[in-house]
Formats: C-alpha cells, sequence, structure tokens
C-alpha cells in the first residue's frame, strides 16, 4: 500500500470535507499526503478553505483511523481505489461528487461493457417483483452488469435473479465492508462476491446511517448507463436516484402501473414529466440503447480504424466500448484538450465514424 493511499483514505474522514473538497485540495497541493503536510498559511491560500477546516486536517486523528482501515481491507482482500486508479469506475470519476475513494471487493470489472442499475420499492407488489425478474431475465443475452443497493423489496430480487441466471451483479452499500445490511441478505451478498461484488464509499467502521443512503444512490445512477426504476412511491430513494441519473444524462427507464396504486406513482410521474422513458420490458430497454444495432456494427466499426490518425485512434479506442459519452468524460479519459477534442470529433463526424446525441454526448456510428 503506498503512503499517499493513507492520506487518500484519511482526508475525507474530516468532517468538514466532502469529496469536492478534497479533490481541489490534492489538485491545489498536489497529493493527499502534501495536504497534510501543508503549513497553515498554504491551506488558507486555498479558495473555499478556511480556518475551521485547516485546524480539522491539522488535527491528525483522521490519520490513525486510515491506518486501522489500510489493516482492515489487507485482512479482507479488498481493494481501495482511489478516483485516480484505473479500475475507478470511469463512467463515475468524471463528476465532482464522485467519491475519492471506493472500497471493492468482488470480481467483476467496474468498467463492463454495458452496466444497468434497477431500483425501486422496499416493499414491492408481487407485479413489480414479477416485472423486475423478467427485466433480468430479458437482459441476460446483451451482456449486461447490474447493479443495486442490496436493499429489500427491488434491489434484492434483482439481485438474486442475477445470481441465479449468472449475470454479474454489483451491490453499492451505504455502510462499510465489516457487515452486511440487511443481514438477511447476507448470502446473497456472498454469492454476488464470486460473480460481481460489493462496492461501498465507506470505511468499514461506518454504519448504515440515514444520511449514506442518498450519497449511495448517487454511485449507482453515476455508475449505469441505464438506471431502470420498477416501482416507487413519489418519495424515496428510487426517485433520489432517478434524479441524479437525469443529472448526469444517464438513460432513466421506468415500469408504468395502474394510475391509483401508490408504488406505482413514483414512475408514472416519472414518465409524465418527461424524465423518464416509458419501458415494459428488457426488450424496449434494449431497442432505445440500441444495442443490438451496435453489435451488429463492431466489424464495420473495426474495419474503420486503419482510416485514422493517431489521435482519432485514441478516441476511436474510447468510444468503442460505450453506447454515448459527455465530452467532458471523454476529454478526461483521452487527456487531450477541450478544443483539440471538438475538433477531433468534428472531423469525424464528417468523415461518418461518430454522430453526436443529445447531452452533448458522442458515439460511434
Amino acid at each position: 500500500m503506498s503512503q499517499d493511499l493513507l492520506y487518500t483514505i484519511a482526508l475525507p474522514k474530516i468532517p468538514s470535507i466532502g469529496a469536492i473538497t478534497a479533490k481541489n485540495l490534492i489538485s491545489y497541493c498536489g497529493s493527499a499526503e502534501n495536504v497534510f503536510r501543508a503549513t497553515k498559511k498554504e491551506l488558507l491560500a486555498i479558495p473555499s478553505i478556511g480556518p475551521s477546516v485547516v485546524e480539522q486536517i491539522k488535527n491528525h486523528e483522521v490519520l490513525g483511523e486510515a491506518e486501522k482501515e489500510l489493516h482492515f481491507i489487507e485482512k479482507n482482500n479488498i481493494q481501495a481505489l482511489t478516483y485516480t486508479d484505473k479500475n475507478y469506475p470511469h463512467r463515475l470519476k468524471h463528476y465532482q461528487d464522485a467519491p475519492l475513494v471506493l472500497y471493492w471487493k468482488g470480481n467483476a470489472s467496474l468498467n463492463h461493457y454495458r452496466i444497468v442499475a434497477i431500483v425501486g420499492t422496499r416493499k414491492p407488489t408481487p407485479y413489480g417483483q414479477k416485472v423486475c425478474e423478467e427485466i433480468v431475465n430479458g437482459l441476460f443475452g446483451y451482456d449486461v452488469l447490474i447493479i443495486s443497493g442490496l436493499a429489500y423489496g427491488i434491489d434484492i430480487t434483482a439481485h438474486r435473479k442475477c445470481v441465479e441466471l449468472g449475470i454479474p451483479t454489483i451491490g453499492v452499500l451505504g455502510h462499510g465492508l465489516a457487515q452486511i445490511y440487511p443481514a438477511a441478505h447476507r448470502t446473497v451478498a456472498q454469492q454476488m462476491i464470486e460473480n460481481g461484488g460489493l462496492l461501498t464509499e465507506y470505511t468499514h467502521s461506518e454504519g448504515p446511517d440515514r444520511e449514506h443512503f442518498p450519497m449511495r444512490n448517487r454511485v449507482i445512477a453515476g455508475m449505469s448507463d441505464a438506471l431502470i426504476v420498477v416501482e416507487t412511491a413519489s418519495s424515496g430513494g428510487s426517485i433520489i436516484s432517478a434524479e441524479y441519473a437525469n443529472n448526469y444524462n444517464k438513460d432513466v427507464f421506468a415500469i408504468p402501473g395502474r394510475v391509483n396504486e401508490p408504488f406505482s406513482k413514483g414512475c408514472n410521474e416519472l414518465i409524465k414529466y418527461n424524465k423518464a422513458t416509458l419501458a415494459e420490458n428488457a426488450a424496449d430497454i434494449a431497442r432505445h440503447m440500441r444495442w443490438e444495432e451496435m453489435d451488429h456494427q463492431k466489424t464495420i466499426q473495426s474495419s474503420l480504424f486503419v482510416e485514422l490518425n493517431e489521435t482519432e485512434k485514441i478516441v476511436f479506442d474510447i468510444l468503442k466500448n460505450s453506447e454515448g459519452m459527455q465530452v467532458d468524460r471523454l476529454t478526461y479519459e483521452t487527456k487531450l484538450s477541450s478544443s483539440i477534442a471538438a475538433s477531433v470529433l468534428l472531423e469525424m463526424e464528417f468523415k461518418g465514424i461518430v454522430k453526436s446525441l443529445p447531452g452533448k454526448k458522442y458515439m460511434l456510428v
């Protein structure tokens, strides 16, 4: 374990420092270790950093907590992925509020070819459970990884069906990896580690506090290509997930239900207010995402590779495993400047290799 990892784990343990402030500090100081080694004067020169934050940084109690975390992850074969790590979820990393560190136990790729999130109420109807299972079953042939929150209801229904079918599935947790919440899902969680995994931004000693779960939902939304809401009331965690997904320019789908059913209301409102696309089954989702068409065109795309210059090949390589990527993420992944990336994309669009999508996204034709 690198020394800087210790300091990177410690930084978000400081109460008044969230992901955005932590990244800002690291950007100014050069590394997490340098944040702790900086003088008070140097820290106060950083925008938005006041005396109270500086005092908390200078109180090194969090370093002791970080050392305990390092021992825990080493003992339990857990990976600590910082936001600069190549294995950190690339769909998530370019959002400002993405976690500084993620703790991961599993064998799936966090950058799987296609990632679908399935969320819903903790108290689903038999109809909701049936539809959820049918959607998972229908997605089986599309080479997807399915993520959810390991909660009661729709979440665990999706996870269990994935385990049954052998679809890789990841549970994003609102607590540390020293426990499983709810405890009733421990067996399923263990099976998920064998084909998928468990992911959290919380250190092992942190429990399932109420405020953790909305934050957990942003990770589910940020990691996914598409988010499906099966059943939900007009407020709650699933609606929060859908709001995050919309803010992140993800594709959101909702399963319609009867107008007077409490747990159909949220889905119906998402559709009604154009915050989600109506979907009745997995085929609707695949059709909207153009997955079948893309699979058919892979061989055509590969033949274009020889016609590209070196910079275009870099962009091509990044886009070939994506169903639509935003310009800011593309510039992050390619390390190109915004102006060069825009010029390359325009040239590739003229050549008929890429096309623009809503939300400032680009994809291969």
